[in-house]
């Protein structure tokens, strides 16, 4: 147990080391060693462990090899995933309302479909993740989603902004650089100091979304509806805002920066 306890207490700490560094968490990291490509447990085991679940007492996966692992469908509501790996893992039309993956690892996980509402998402790295359709309503995520595909998902009054108030590991904020958001919902979404560079926000509905101090440099929001989106301090250099809806009645559009350069038409 010891030796389990030191172990997790230096990954932490690894961690928060990294965060410091734009949340580069996969630096000096062996993607494809077994500690990140291999499951400890199998579906079944998984499941023994939520039948002895209780809510004051969740199901806790701390640090567990679970990369590759066929979840789908299983309810791992409130269940803590924290610095656990899951890269690749199937969880497809999972319930995890209130999870904790902080620190988790889900590199390429197919999350289509499932449901994440008010789930913590902290230093999670989730680059190339599917998560079309999924629900992360009211989630709070400051995790990297790179490359990640949320087409039809819903991030709605979700916190993904940096909170300047505790940023001593540095900024930590959603990363979404060149992330697939088509249609997604991101009503009332603080978006705040995230990275959206390159991102598509195609038919995005950011209606009352907070954009302030974006970067969104490059980033496609074609068709967009921004009612009551606050522009200010974003960056929209060469971002394309192209028959966007509502744009008369966005807030602050005329303190975004590089307004000069955005492509519309």
């Amino acid at each position: 147990m010891m030796k389990r306890t030191v172990a997790l207490t230096t990954l932490g700490l690894v961690v928060v080391a990294m965060t410091a560094s734009a949340q580069d968490m996969m630096r000096d990291v062996d993607l494809s060693s077994p500690a990140m490509v291999s499951a400890e447990l199998s579906r079944q085991e998984v499941e023994a462990v939520l039948a002895k679940a209780s809510a004051a007492a969740p199901a806790d996966f701390t640090g567990k090899r679970l990369s590759g692992l066929d979840l789908s469908g299983l309810d791992l509501s409130n269940a803590i995933f924290r610095a656990a790996r899951l890269n690749k893992a199937r969880l497809a039309g999972t319930v995890l309302d209130h999870a904790v993956l902080d620190q988790a690892w889900l590199l390429d996980a197919d999350l289509t479909g499932a449901n994440l509402k008010g789930a913590n998402l902290f230093a999670s790295q989730m680059a190339r993740a599917h998560l079309d359709g999924a629900d992360l309503t009211g989630a709070r995520i400051a995790a990297d989603l790179t490359g990640a595909s949320l087409i039809g998902a819903s991030i709605a009054d979700a916190h993904l902004g940096a909170d300047m108030r505790n940023q001593s590991m540095g900024l930590m904020r959603a990363v979404l650089r060149s992330a697939n958001l088509a249609g997604i919902n991101a009503r009332n979404a603080d978006l705040s100091r995230v990275d959206l560079e390159f991102a598509s926000l195609k038919g995005a509905d950011l209606s009352g979304a907070s954009l302030k101090n974006a970067q969104l440099a490059g980033a496609d929001l074609t068709g967009a509806t921004v009612i009551d989106a606050d522009f200010e301090g974003a960056d929209l250099a060469s971002a394309k805002l192209i028959a966007p809806v509502g744009l008369d009645r966005a807030r602050n559009f005329d303190k975004a920066k590089n307004r000069e350069r955005l492509i519309t038409e």
